[in-house]
């Protein structure tokens, strides 16, 4: 994971259920998202979709950050 300091914003196009989409995310979350993906065994594109059918927000964006923010947070406790 990269240091607090700048950090460029990237968008990405992922395909969720057959829809091709894009989520603009900081390279940090990118990165975040990456690392998450490796521990469970999974590819990025499956773990967007297992939060695109989880999520409660509306921003697909805004899901995958607070996704990958809880993660490390329960990591951490």
């Amino acid at each position: 994971m990269q240091s607090l300091g700048k950090s460029p914003v990237v968008k990405r196009g992922v395909v969720v259920r057959g829809i091709r989409t894009s989520a603009t995310l900081e390279q940090a979350f990118w990165d975040g998202l990456r690392e998450i993906a490796n521990e469970r065994g999974a590819t990025v594109t499956d773990l967007v979709a297992h939060i695109e059918e989880n999520r409660e927000c509306p921003n697909m964006s805004s899901a995958i950050r607070l996704f990958v923010l809880s993660h490390f947070r329960d990591r951490t406790s």
